[in-house]
């Protein structure tokens, strides 16, 4: 799956994402954070070359449930995941290796 450049105006459940099977990368932002826009370049060169993650962009802010169950505290956040279980994880990411690494360890 390619790149979500849009965030989903609305989450999935704890429930739904616990279920995914794969690897799944759960981006937490918001399209206002200069530091999420800064991150996308990097992020987007590390999603290419894991064409088979999927790629999930919600939009994080207060009352948001998905991002609370995860203990997102800053923008960006990227949980990665594989079969619905948590691998790794990147908080404002910089560059695509810090990123790359994370993606690796649920590729296997």
């Amino acid at each position: 799956m390619t790149m979500n450049t849009t965030y989903a105006a609305s989450e999935p459940s704890r429930a739904d994402v616990d279920a995914l099977t794969g690897p799944a990368l759960v981006e937490f932002g918001a399209p206002w954070c200069g530091y999420c826009q800064a991150a996308q370049p990097a992020l987007a060169a590390a999603l290419a070359d894991q064409p088979g993650f999927r790629h999930l962009k919600i939009e994080d802010g207060r009352g948001r449930r998905l991002g609370r169950s995860y203990g997102i505290k800053l923008w960006p956040t990227l949980v990665v995941l594989r079969d619905g279980r948590e691998v790794a994880r990147v908080v404002r990411p910089t560059a695509q290796r810090e990123i790359a690494d994370a993606l690796a360890q649920a590729a296997g």
